[in-house]
């Protein structure tokens, strides 16, 4: 539905105030220097002012500011950047994940394979903006939720968003919103303007905080809580019908966070060692709850297929869930191979139990971060339990996710990054596209060879075996990812997966 938008197209969604297009685009309007979300409720631009751009950045770039009224970043991601694999979603989902602020712009060019000139070619070409002016956008969005939705002094905002320093945070913030921090935080109800971030100097650690993160609606919130559930690792996760709580590494250190939802929106609460961490998180949350998937185009595509119809009717808005670590998704899913989900979790439990490292603070029952592939790599063997040769392969998968010898992550190619896995000894295909969809969001892959998905195709009157349902695939395509979810949660028979 958004990929290969005309002129036209865009211009119409504009016209019609379609919310699901924010964060899609920007319409920028050359009168008046402002750019705005398609859903924005000022009057609609004639269509010669109007120009579009795919990020916010690139709008800023081309000398725009945000509009005061639609506030154009506190909208949903775009759902391009996990439905596509080119190296321009794989760049912004690292941008978003804060690879700019911790390794430059050289760090990112080497995740995706690149010289940096050449990324910054690529990125301007498809994107209209550099990594770093990519990376500087996604600071102020960070800083202007924190500055709207919290009471953290703003010196302490300014390192929890990734700037370097106070002067650059009151500048940029400026540039993109014509206000100063202190009169973008005004904005919000009961509160006056202060003075501008005078102070230097890294926040506290520890710090508490609370933010609500937008969602694209419908939203199958029973049915993403209900998945993480099933699997929580005691000690590590907590989870229930409404609600997810985990502990877990970020750059800067351990942290906890729990999730909930209010009927709109994801209320996250996090302690951080560090508050730049923050910005990782929040991107990890999202690919968790994957919130910035297209469900309204999802649905329709996937409705057109008779026996998916009833499913869909019944579950609008269903999710994909990603991934807040990719090497622990890989050692849940080689664990959780050939066995039930149940019994996936009494075997992580105890490998959390014997292997995880205490957290300093526990926060009620979350006292564990999950083992580190080197953790297992060195007493695996002592831990694990079933045939050696499956436990050898888990040894040595995380032997060499440890050393650096296998490389996984969210910035990777899906194509390369299967080559990778299955040439591991114990991986094959079923693990290696169930990492991809876990991990990289992919949408469009069928596990074919899965138990319980073909179960739940056989109740839904398509084929079970897997060449034929390999065939029915093609027709869902490119939701294949999406349209397992409903041949899961059939095969549970419950209006959950």
């Amino acid at each position: 539905m958004l990929n290969g938008m005309d002129f036209a197209q865009r211009y119409r969604a504009v016209a019609t105030r379609d919310a699901r297009f924010d964060g899609a685009f920007v319409l920028a309007v050359r009168t008046t220097g402002i750019y705005c979300r398609p859903s924005c409720p000022a009057r609609t631009p004639l269509a010669r002012n109007v120009e579009f751009f795919p990020t916010g950045a690139a709008a800023h770039e081309a000398g725009y500011r945000a509009c005061k009224r639609c506030l154009p970043d506190a909208v949903p991601g775009s759902p391009e950047w996990n439905t596509r694999s080119d190296v321009a979603a794989r760049a912004m989902r690292l941008i978003a994940d804060g690879v700019v602020e911790r390794e430059g712009v050289g760090g990112l060019a080497s995740r995706l394979g690149y010289t940096a000139r050449h990324l910054n070619r690529l990125l301007g070409a498809e994107l209209g903006a550099s990594p770093l002016a990519l990376a500087r956008a996604h600071r102020a969005q960070t800083a202007r939720q924190l500055l709207v939705a919290t009471d953290l002094p703003v010196s302490d905002i300014a390192f929890a968003a990734g700037f370097g320093s106070i002067r650059q945070f009151n500048d940029t913030i400026t540039a993109l919103y014509d206000r100063t921090p202190s009169q973008v935080r005004a904005t919000r109800p009961g509160r006056r303007a202060t003075s501008p971030a005078t102070s230097a100097g890294s926040p506290a650690p520890g710090t508490r905080v609370a933010l609500a993160l937008p969602v694209r609606l419908p939203f199958d919130a029973a049915g993403v809580f209900a998945w993480l559930a099933a699997r929580a690792v005691p000690g590590v996760e907590l989870a229930g019908p409404d609600h997810y709580s985990r502990t877990l590494l970020l750059p800067a250190g351990p942290a906890d966070f729990s999730v909930r939802w209010d009927g709109a929106r994801l209320l996250l609460d996090a302690r951080l060692a560090a508050l730049s961490d923050l910005g990782p998180l929040v991107a990890r949350v999202r690919r968790l709850f994957d919130a910035d998937a297209d469900p309204v185009g999802i649905d329709d595509a996937l409705r057109r297929d008779g026996a998916l119809a009833p499913s869909v009717r019944a579950t609008p808005g269903i999710r994909l869930p990603g991934a807040v670590d990719a090497h622990e998704l890989l050692i849940r899913a080689l664990v959780g191979q050939q066995v039930s989900v149940a019994a996936a979790r009494t075997h992580l439990s105890r490998l959390a139990t014997a292997l995880g490292s205490p957290v300093a603070e526990p926060s009620g029952a979350l006292t564990t971060l999950f083992p580190s592939p080197a953790a297992i790599a060195e007493h695996g063997p002592q831990v694990l339990t079933g045939p050696r040769a499956r436990i050898d392969a888990i040894v040595g998968v995380c032997r060499r996710l440890a050393s650096g010898e296998l490389e996984l992550g969210i910035g990777d190619d899906p194509a390369d990054q299967r080559a990778r896995l299955v040439a591991e000894r114990g991986i094959g295909a079923w693990t290696a596209d169930y990492v991809a969809m876990r991990v990289l969001g992919h949408p469009d892959l069928l596990l074919t060879g899965d138990v319980a998905l073909r179960a739940g195709a056989r109740r839904l009157g398509l084929p079970e075996g897997p060449r034929e349902l390999a065939a029915w695939g093609t027709t869902v395509a490119p939701w294949r990812s999406y349209a397992g979810l409903h041949l899961w949660r059939a095969s549970t028979g419950r209006n959950s997966p």
